[in-house]
This record gives structure tokens, C-alpha cells and sequence, in this order.
């Protein structure tokens, strides 16, 4: 089976998580640090802080921001379910906005959600392609509003030569360090920032709330063993063995990042003007990563995805969906959210399968992929 992603690992990232292993420090140990040091000195941000999950850096990041209850926050519903549910956590609203033909959050349709609850927008770079982000940071000023990129699908991916995770259109960007993602922890994430404020609250937020700077106290110190919980935080810290394998995965990002454009291209070269089905596609302002290589079926053989996601995965295909609309899912329809509600997002599902692309994969392999998947369709 020929997966839809997966993780790229060598002897280098194998003896760097060895010898954490044989220090005196496995977690909130100096790899943290270099880690976060590193990923931001990449990203652009001036500050970088390490987390246990995409999932947990989402949930810190609207707390930093300081999300609640009564509060709304805008996303896309063609998306990962943490996306949405981080306003969950914080007992605020998400709010749905229907998509374009990319499969991005649609800039021009955000104006008519927003509200005076509306506190945070939530882009996401679906699939490794970055959204509009000059016209949403327009927006999210005019409006006063916080952006919280979601960046876990586009780790080395660039908006007008700011590269995802810059903070130069948001005031926080996540990323996720799953295995399949374009670097891996095994599990973990990252929120970049370039403020101050918002980088002292979500490393206090990562560790129960909890300080043991004397300069932070708000009560006097008992003694050198002395510490304060000042906010109701998590343990969401990373550990110095995840970041040993960060690091040395950071090492590798652009040539991961480049070997998925090249099997990109691979593929547009392949399926291009082809009768089954859509390619994904750059705009101007948009350099992607390629995180997934989505294909959109042509309203012929829309009816028909079932059988042949049926057919490519008995071929040895590993293709997967990505995704369905988030609201559709029995636990949002338990809090009243409505089928219809974003009808492109719903025909984007419909349609949508997502074909393999990692680094690691071979000439020979992204091949066969072109060639079963043609003989799928033409047998059909």
C-alpha cells in the first residue's frame, strides 16, 4: 500500500533522539529551547513556543487571545475537527464560512459571519496552500479582530515570500508535527507569534499556569523552592526527546518540501486537461507545500467516489478524504449546526479525494499511482 503521507526518517534523526535519551534531561530539558529557537529563526517569528499536539497549540493560542465564553470565532468547515473545536475548549462558537474552488476559506464571504461576538478568524492553509491573508488581515483590522493562522498542512509553504508562520498577516500560527505533516515529533506542535504578550501567556498557559520566575510573582516568595499558579493552564509541554527529532527534521524541511513540489508537478503533468477529474493550483500569492495533492472529481464521476476510492485502495492505493465538513459531524449537529449550511464545502466532500504525495516517495511509485488511477477511470 502506497500511503497518502508519511513520515521520512534517518539514522541522523535516530542517533539525535538517542543521545537525549542518554543525557540527564527527557523533557523540559535545553533541546526545547534550541527547538524552539530554531523553528522560529526559520519561520520569521521572533518567537517560537513547543507544544504537545496542533491540537493543544489551537487551544492555547485562543486562550492567549483570550477567548469565551459568548465569544465567536470564524473557520472553515473543510478542515481537520481541532480547527473548530479549540472554540469548543473556550466555551465560544464557531462560526462556518463556505469555501472557494481551492478548498480555502472564501475571503470574501467572512464579512457577512462576522458579529459583534466575532473575536478570531481561523484561516487554514488547506492542503499546504496558504489563504488570502492580505485581504483577511484587512478585514481582521478593519474589524479588531485576532488571526490565528491554522498552519498544520503548510510547514515551508509561502504568502507573497512571507513563509507560513512569519506572523507578518496574524497575530499567532500554528503547526502540527504529526507523522504524516512535513516534519514529525512523533506527536507535537509549535505557535509562533511576534508579540511579546502573547508569547510569555502561552508558555505559562503550556505548564499548568504555573511560574518559577521571582520577576513574575505576585506574592513574596517562601524561598528557592517557591513557585505560583497564576492561570488555570495545561500540561501541554513537549518533550527534549520530541525536540531532538524536531530539530533534525527541521534540517530536512526544504528538501521535503521540495521533493512534494516535485511530484506535484509530476502529477499536473500527468492529469493535466484530463475528463475525470480537478488538480490543485498555486495563485499568485501563493507557494504551497504540498502537504496533500487533493483531486476534485468532475460532476460525471461525482456519484461514482465511492467506488472508485473503493477501487484505488484495492490497487494499493492509500488515498484518504480530507475532509468532511466539520458541522456535519453528529457532535456539531447535537448543537444545531445545520446540513446546507455551506453548500460548496459540501460538494467539495463530495468530490474531494486526496492521491499520495511524501517525500520519500519514489519516481516509480508516483508512476504507478498515474497509471492505476487512469486505469481506474477508464474502466469505469
Amino acid at each position: 500500500m502506497i500511503p497518502y503521507g508519511k513520515q521520512s526518517l534517518d539514522e541522523e534523526d535516530i542517533n539525535e533522539v538517542v543521545k537525549v535519551l542518554k543525557s540527564d534531561f527527557l523533557t523540559t530539558g535545553p533541546k526545547i529551547d534550541e527547538f524552539e529557537k530554531k523553528f522560529a529563526d526559520y519561520a520569521g517569528s521572533k518567537y517560537a513556543v513547543a507544544v504537545s499536539s496542533g491540537t493543544a497549540a489551537l487551544h492555547l493560542a485562543c486562550l492567549a487571545a483570550e477567548l469565551k465564553e459568548e465569544d465567536e470565532i470564524i473557520t472553515t468547515p473543510i478542515t481537520f475537527a481541532a480547527s473548530s473545536n479549540c472554540a469548543l475548549y473556550c466555551g465560544a462558537k464557531p462560526v462556518f464560512v463556505d469555501i472557494n474552488e481551492q478548498g480555502l476559506i472564501d475571503e470574501n464571504r467572512i464579512k457577512e459571519k462576522i458579529t459583534d461576538k466575532t473575536k478570531i478568524i481561523i484561516p487554514v492553509h488547506y492542503s499546504g496552500l496558504p489563504c488570502n491573508m492580505e485581504k483577511i488581515k484587512d478585514m481582521a483590522d478593519k474589524h479588531k479582530l485576532i488571526i490565528i493562522e491554522d498552519g498544520c498542512h503548510s510547514l515551508g509553504a509561502k504568502y507573497k515570500n512571507s513563509k507560513i508562520g512569519s506572523c507578518k498577516y496574524s497575530d499567532m500560527c500554528v503547526f502540527s508535527f504529526h507523522p504524516v505533516k512535513h516534519i514529525t515529533t512523533g506527536e507535537g506542535g509549535m505557535i509562533t507569534t511576534n508579540s511579546k504578550k502573547l508569547y510569555d501567556k502561552l508558555k505559562i498557559l503550556r505548564t499548568h499556569g504555573i511560574t518559577k520566575d521571582p520577576k513574575e510573582y505576585m506574592n513574596k516568595s517562601d524561598g528557592p523552592w517557591y513557585y505560583e499558579q497564576q492561570f488555570l493552564g495545561y500540561n501541554y509541554r513537549i518533550t527534549d526527546i520530541q525536540s531532538a527529532l524536531g530539530i533534525s527534521q527541521l534540517k530536512k524541511l526544504a528538501k521535503f518540501v521540495e521533493r512534494r513540489r516535485e511530484i506535484a508537478r509530476m502529477y499536473d503533468k500527468a492529469f493535466k486537461n484530463n475528463r475525470y477529474f480537478d488538480m490543485p493550483f498555486e495563485k499568485e500569492h501563493a507557494y504551497s507545500s504540498y502537504h496533500l495533492y487533493p483531486i476534485k472529481l468532475k460532476d460525471g464521476y461525482k456519484n461514482k467516489k465511492k467506488e472508485i476510492f473503493s477501487k484505488m485502495r484495492e490497487k494499493g492505493l492509500g488515498v484518504q478524504v480530507h475532509f468532511i465538513p466539520v458541522y456535519l459531524q453528529p457532535y456539531y449537529r447535537s448543537l444545531g449546526y445545520k446540513k446546507g449550511s455551506c453548500p460548496l464545502a459540501e460538494d467539495f466532500y463530495q468530490k474531494e479525494i486526496s492521491i499520495p504525495i511524501y517525500p520519500s516517495m519514489t519516481n516509480k511509485e508516483v508512476e504507478y499511482v498515474i497509471e492505476t488511477i487512469f486505469g481506474i477511470f477508464e474502466g469505469i
